[in-house]
């Protein structure tokens, strides 16, 4: 029989939906007949950890993104809160996650979301869970419940932060990087050119694109504005992804004007950042990546709260993405983002694939009983 693999994702931001889709695609290519079940970790979880993980960071994204501050400092950086939060969700959380484990009769279980992820962890070290669990960590830091001790995979998008799992999730996990994680079309090589003529963009001249991740957060206007200013910029390209709302403002705003494209959620990221010469993102996540893997020089402005602020810092520190914090600072960083464009980077498509190690795992499973499976 072939393996089963369940993942486990949450739809809050495409930096969880897409490593889902992708890691099952990559599975089923890489081994035909593989059975990938794909489920909401927090709708299993039961309708708390919904409306906390779920309706509520929507709203404080939306309307209050100084309570998510607040609670992100609470929750992940307070040692005691973090240690109690991480309890209660298990206690909450463990009976539902056990439930659709048992439902679904996988071989092994993948995490791409933090909670859920600290969850299966937990489960694990009280031996609740009998199949091996994996970790999917697609930011570069700020990785307490993205890692979790009692995981035992964890697999990264960013040899830079194999340290920071080890001291989250302890000596006894395996690690390793690989890629599978974002869009396959980040495995080849894109010609800007043939890119540009693809999505109707001027063949000369400057390309900014800007970028809001899959919600549209951040100061989206406020970046338009300073990259219309630049000189040399012909066209900036605006991603609004599933944000309505702030889609709507921006067209209004610059409708009339012929150098801005206003784009909703879009699955063209690899055409997007092979045509750009410059991105300006505000959540961090797997854009930044991608954009290092097409050599597009990446900007993370707009946002800055919560996990943002370690990554931000983190970007820093690896010198991945330039930061700015101001429209002054943004409009200098462009300036220089502008003067150059560095190669392409083809390290991560070397890597080995996510599928390969999650496969290994479920075969491993398969071969032994439940009871011999180490907790």
């Amino acid at each position: 029989m072939p393996p089963r693999v369940l993942i486990l994702t949450a739809s809050v931001g495409e930096g969880h939906d897409l490593p889902a889709r992708t890691l099952a695609a990559q599975l089923r290519s890489e081994r035909p007949g593989t059975e990938v079940v794909i489920e909401d970790g927090l709708t299993a979880m039961g309708p708390v950890l919904v409306a906390v993980g779920h309706d509520g960071v929507r709203l404080t994204l939306d309307r209050h993104q100084w309570v998510y501050d607040i609670s992100y400092g609470l929750f992940a950086r307070f040692a005691p809160v973090r240690r109690l939060s991480q309890e209660l969700l298990g206690l909450v959380g463990s009976r539902g996650l056990g439930k659709l484990v048992d439902t679904v009769k996988a071989d092994i279980v993948v995490s791409v979301y933090p909670v859920t992820t600290e969850v299966l962890g937990w489960m694990r070290r009280r031996g609740l869970l009998r199949i091996p669990a994996c970790a999917a960590v697609t930011d570069l830091s700020a990785l307490r419940y993205w890692a979790a001790r009692g995981i035992d995979l964890h697999l990264l998008t960013h040899s830079e932060s194999i340290a920071e799992v080890r001291r989250v999730a302890g000596p006894y996990t395996e690690i390793r990087c690989v890629h599978g994680l974002t869009s396959p079309d980040f495995a080849e090589p894109r010609d800007p050119g043939e890119a540009r003529s693809a999505l109707d963009l001027p063949s000369d001249g400057k390309v900014v694109v800007v970028s809001g991740g899959g919600w549209g957060v951040g100061d989206l206007l406020g970046a338009v504005e300073v990259a219309l200013a630049v000189d040399g910029v012909t066209q900036v390209v605006c991603l609004c992804g599933r944000n309505a709302d702030a889609r709507n403002r921006l067209e209004r705003r610059f409708g009339a004007s012929p150098s801005v494209r206003v784009v909703g959620f879009t699955e063209a990221m690899g055409d997007w950042l092979a045509a750009g010469n410059a991105l300006v993102h505000s959540t961090a996540g797997l854009t930044i990546l991608e954009a290092h893997i097409r050599g597009c020089p990446a900007i993370s402005y707009g946002w800055g709260r919560g996990h943002i602020r370690l990554n931000n810092a983190a970007f820093r520190r690896f010198g991945l993405a330039e930061v700015a914090t101001t429209r002054a600072e943004l409009a200098a960083a462009l300036r220089t983002a502008l003067r150059s464009r560095p190669a392409p980077d083809p390290t991560y498509a070397a890597l080995p694939s996510a599928a390969s190690f999650v496969l290994a795992y479920a075969d491993r499973a398969r071969r032994r009983s439940p009871d011999d499976l180490p907790v």
